[in-house]
């Protein structure tokens, strides 16, 4: 599977898009928010520049895609307010793979900069420049010292590749309690690759004093198969697949060379890598929690698994209809272990 021509987030703003299921992903960024001011506080303050390049990396498409933009750009208003300065060009550069919904992001510009313009206290503020990057973030983006500011959120926990050699990773599609002691290490050992490389091309783009606010789905454990959130939902999803097989709705090969490109890491494993790089120093490193069912019964809805399966399918779509097409998708996702998700009773 060449996972950075395959996967993307489902795209449009129908029922199973991203867009209309990425509520958590705005909370996580909500939640990151004083981090960000204060990094963008700390780039402000040290260089007051006439001139910014920011970044967000993994940027997909809907409704969070310019939200950290627009808070960002807010944030930079207050300070040069503050301190008397011109206020600053901005360049926004939004990255994703290629199979991207770039076109639902630049249809939404003009109204998102004319909204952003009517919250804004000064009326001299940017001007403000767009592009779209599309790319893998695992390899060069920018050119060399060009970036100020980078944002990436909910994007770093999916890997390059599938972990090679875990062909013995049978009727699981990721790190099981079930799976092989090499599968766990082979993941592991392809994030350590993954991540170290990210930040080897990140050094190269950004400016001395630069800034990243990188927020990954991570786990408590240092035990990767220990069943949490992203293994819970991976796991139902096999789940579906395999009373599928069991009833010869897919076939025995597809299932078993099935498996997730995605790693969610400890803060430790964090940490390590970016220690061992060497690239840049360390000035915050949290862990924070989402206890996604709560999360879920905060929506005022009579059919809240049905959400919950939407939340998976708009992540996990294309790289179900690139392995075993596209006539599986209603069926698996009709599938009852999928509406049970995380606990969440069918009703």
């Amino acid at each position: 599977m060449e996972v950075g021509q395959v996967l993307h987030m489902n795209a449009g703003t129908g029922e199973t898009s991203y867009s209309n299921n990425s509520h958590l992903q705005k909370k996580v960024i909500s939640m990151t928010m004083p981090i960000i001011e204060e990094a963008m506080t700390n780039l402000y303050s040290s260089t007051s520049p006439s001139s910014l390049v920011i970044a967000d990396l993994g940027c997909s498409s809907g409704h969070n895609s310019l939200f950290v933009v627009s808070e960002l750009i807010k944030i930079v208003e207050k300070l040069r307010q503050k301190s008397g300065h011109q206020s600053p060009e901005i360049q926004v550069l939004l990255n994703d793979l290629p199979g991207n919904d770039f076109n639902t992001i630049f249809k939404s510009l003009p109204s998102f900069q004319k909204n952003l313009s009517s919250q804004l206290e000064s009326k001299d503020a940017g001007p403000y420049f767009f592009s779209g990057v599309p790319g893998s973030f695992y390899g060069r983006l920018f050119m060399r010292k060009s970036l100020h500011f980078l944002h990436s959120s909910y994007s770093l926990h999916w890997l390059s590749q599938v972990p090679e050699q875990i062909e013995n990773n049978k009727r699981n599609i990721y790190m099981a309690s079930t799976s092989p002691p090499n599968v766990p290490k082979a993941y592991h050992s392809q994030f350590q690759r993954d991540f170290s490389t990210f930040l080897k091309c990140r050094a190269e783009e950004m400016v001395t004093g630069g800034r990243m606010v990188l927020t990954f789905m991570g786990r408590k454990s240092e035990d990767p198969t220990k069943k949490d959130g992203s293994n819970s939902m991976w796991e139902l999803l096999a789940m579906a697949l395999n009373d599928m097989l069991s009833k010869g709705l897919i076939n025995e090969e597809k299932m078993d060379s099935f498996n997730i490109p995605h790693y969610t890491p400890s803060l430790s494993e964090v940490k390590s890598e970016i220690v061992e790089e060497g690239s840049f120093s360390i000035d915050r490193l949290e862990f924070s929690e989402i206890n996604r069912s709560t999360y879920y019964k905060e929506y005022n809805h009579s059919n809240i698994s049905e959400i919950a399966a939407n939340s998976i399918r708009a992540v996990a779509e294309s790289l179900l209809v690139s392995h075993f097409g596209d006539g599986i998708i209603e069926k698996v996702f009709s599938r009852s272990c999928i509406f049970s998700y995380l606990g969440v009773q069918v009703p």
